[in-house]
């Protein structure tokens, strides 16, 4: 130990002695460092590296540009651990051969030398004969031991390289045929008819909404008041309970009460008087002069202390003011349900379209269909105006005439009285209230008839063609399960009996392709289908004959149908004379469609066509399953049906509804509301023409024999009262549709 401590001893001197011999080599090499530099430069560079003895280290060829002596100095090219593979020398001068043919935009030094000029492939070189001469003919560039040997060209060459263009789609070959005519999607109709909708229904909605209801309720609850106070006044009158020395207060308050509901109703007025001035005249004008004509009655009634007909008038005006509100409400409801559509279904009639029949088919709506036709006065209300006008006429006849024989007093109290019995209270209602009362259920259905164009034409015999998803729309059928009672696969089984079921259409074609599916079947052609007509359906499917329906149709087709194979609503398969399964089928029943149904068939004039493709939907079915009658149900033959569904709707003919909805209900309540619209609106007007007349008759007798004394206020209102009361039931008649 002590020895080994000793020679790593070492003195202070002998430290100095060798840092001053390490100082002057440094010196020394730093002097002779320029005249090396000047030396190298001089001299043609190369690049070599410590090899092995028994090989040669590679030369790079002279390149163009000059390089300086510090650039040299720091070039460090590590040798490869594995030498160079044909493959991987194929594959470089493949990428290289990319970039020979594609000029860089970058400058390239070594472009003037061009190294790999003499290695672009003249053909492929993915030819098993190129292997061994690319191992012979080794470029410089990549011999073995070169530097660039250890990068992998191959990503950063495929990033460099351009790639060569692609095809363009069928779309964009072609830019010089000009553009396309792409059809409208659905997002495209839904964008179109909403801004028909905002600019048409939405817009006069809103503006509607704006005047509102609210002071049309207000003045309605007011004159109702009004009203009552004056009945029990005039009851108590005519009862003899109000005292002599109270008759000039009884007159005052009628006539307060008069003047206060036409106040009430001076809108409804103002509009009579203007419609004067488009010469036009309607019932609104009779309120305004009747208003007149009993407060001139009223003038004289202070004089000669007897009761004017003020209740009698608050009573028409209460008629008026409910008219006026159920005009606004039908007309906001009909706006309401077009603005808030998504789709519009039109209903046109189309003549002669089944055994001299007209038929009231589907297209396609517009909201013009609509707007233009839903303003248009009605044949009733032209009826109503002519009439009023002509009794007007006879109420001034009535009144000349006693004023030459009775005087003025009599005269203006007759003329009061003519006019308020002349037109009936019940009148006012007979058009809108039943119109008021259609449109609460139409606008639940959303449908919409297109004025009184569309009632008119939407009346009279007519067939109503109907298809699968009308009775039972999508969702409200679904397989319930199958039992198979032969020994044939499954599959088999399934893929002759969604061949079969393909071949005659319907509602089922989805369900039995579900299933098709399910069971890895396949879809067969079928040969001599044949529907019978009994809820069965029969053909040839891959040369054996198959038969499919109801347990009723299998059992007198022949089949022997095992026991305990009762099922409800299920369809029978029948392959080559035995029974092969029983497949289970739910018909849900759709509120929707029972009731469209049930109004379809609950009316006389109207007939359903069933051009339904489902075998199964026989009459008896239809009969139990919706409990309707069926003896307005027309079931035509097979052969005739794909004729009758592919007539589609004219396009120029007469827009009669629209439908927002693809309910059955929805159309079958425009059909037959327009129907009993039409029936309310002319026993409507009859009642009211019939009762005016009446009351014209018994004035002109009055006035020619001046009894007026039989005119009294109770008896006036008494004969208002009991002819409203037909016109109140005639408007219900729309209730029942």
């Amino acid at each position: 130990m002590d020895q080994e401590k000793d020679t790593l001893d070492f003195s202070m001197d002998d430290i100095l002695r060798q840092l001053q011999e390490a100082t002057l080599e440094n010196d020394a090499m730093d002097a002779a460092a320029p005249e090396t530099a000047a030396e190298d430069s001089e001299a043609a560079p190369t690049f070599t590296e410590a090899a092995p003895e028994e090989e040669s280290a590679p030369v790079l060829p002279e390149p163009s540009v000059e390089i300086e002596a510090e650039q040299i100095t720091t070039l460090e090219f590590p040798l490869p651990e594995e030498p160079v593979t044909a493959d991987a020398l194929e594959f470089a001068q493949l990428a290289f051969s990319q970039v020979a043919q594609e000029p860089s935009s970058s400058p390239d030094p070594l472009s003037s030398t061009d190294p790999l000029g003499s290695f672009v492939p003249t053909e492929d070189f993915g030819a098993e004969e190129a292997a061994p001469a690319a191992q012979e003919e080794v470029p410089p560039l990549f011999a073995e031991g070169s530097p660039f040997t250890q990068e992998e060209p191959e990503p950063v060459m495929a990033e460099e390289a351009p790639q060569p263009e692609q095809p363009l789609p069928e779309e964009e070959a072609l830019p010089n045929e000009g553009p396309r005519t792409i059809p409208l999607d659905r997002s495209a109709k839904l964008r179109e008819l909403k801004r028909k909708l905002v600019a048409g229904p939405e817009k006069r909605y809103y503006s509607l909404s704006e005047q509102g209801v609210g002071r049309l309720q207000v003045a309605m609850i007011l004159n109702f008041i009004i009203l009552l106070l004056c009945g029990i006044a005039i009851i108590l009158y005519s009862k003899d309970m109000v005292p002599a020395s109270r008759n000039k207060l009884m007159i005052f308050s009628q006539a307060l009460a008069l003047m206060v509901s036409g106040l009430l109703g001076c809108g409804l007025m103002m509009d009579g008087i203007s419609d004067l001035f488009h010469l036009r005249y309607s019932l609104n004008t009779t309120l305004a002069i009747t208003f007149i004509a009993c407060l001139a009655d009223a003038w004289f009634c202070l004089d000669e202390q007897r009761v004017p007909y003020c209740a009698a008038f608050v009573l028409e005006m209460s008629a008026a003011m409910l008219a006026e509100y159920h005009r606004r409400t039908t007309e906001m409801a009909q706006l309401d349900t077009m603005r808030k559509a998504t789709s519009l279904t039109s209903l046109v009639k189309e003549p002669q379209f089944y055994e001299k029949r007209a038929g009231i088919l589907r297209g396609q709506g517009d909201v013009e269909d609509f707007m233009e036709t839903y303003s248009r006065v009605s044949g009733p209300e032209i009826v109503q105006r002519v009439y009023a006008f002509v009794a007007l006429l006879a109420c001034i006849g009535i009144a000349v005439l006693t004023y030459l024989l009775h005087g003025t007093s009599m005269a203006v109290k007759i003329f009061s009285t003519s006019l308020l019995v002349s037109v009936p209270t019940g009148y006012f209602l007979a058009l809108t209230r039943p119109a008021a009362l259609l449109e609460r259920r139409l606008h639940m259905v959303g449908a919409v008839i297109c004025g009184w164009q569309g009632v008119k034409k939407l009346c009279g015999k007519a067939v109503i063609p109907l298809r699968d998803k009308d009775l039972f729309p999508r969702g409200s059928t679904k397989l319930n399960g199958i039992k198979f009672y032969s020994d044939r696969p499954s599959a088999q089984v399934v893929s002759y009996a969604a061949s079969l079921i393909f071949a005659a259409g319907g509602g089922l074609v989805p369900l039995f392709r579900n299933l098709l599916v399910s069971r890895s079947g396949s879809e067969y052609p079928v040969v001599g289908f044949q529907d019978y007509g009994r809820g069965g359906i029969g053909g040839e499917v891959n040369g054996e004959p198959v038969l499919m329906g109801s347990l009723e149709f299998l059992q007198e087709m022949g089949v022997d149908i095992p026991q305990g194979t009762m099922v409800n609503q299920a369809v029978y398969v029948s392959i080559d004379g035995q029974l092969a399964a029983v497949i289970a089928i739910s018909y849900a029943k759709m509120r929707s469609a029972s009731a469209g149904l049930v109004s379809l068939c609950g009316c006389r004039k109207l007939k359903t066509l069933l051009l339904a493709g489902d075998f199964m939907m026989t009459d008896s079915f239809i009969r139990d399953k919706f409990s309707i009658r069926t003896r307005r149900l027309i079931l035509p033959p097979q052969e005739d049906r794909a004729a009758l569904a592919a007539q589609k709707a004219d396009p120029e003919a007469d827009v009669l509804a629209l439908v927002t909805r693809d309910d059955l209900v929805s159309t079958a309540y425009a059909i037959t509301g327009a129907m009993s619209l039409r029936t309310a609106c002319r026993v409507g007007s009859i009642i009211g023409i019939a009762g005016g007349f009446i009351g014209i008759i018994i004035m002109l007798c009055l006035s020619y024999l001046g009894a007026t004394e039989l005119l009294s206020p109770a008896r006036v209102i008494l004969y208002q009262l009991v002819w409203m009361v037909p016109s109140l039931l005639a408007t219900e008649w729309t209730r029942v549709v």
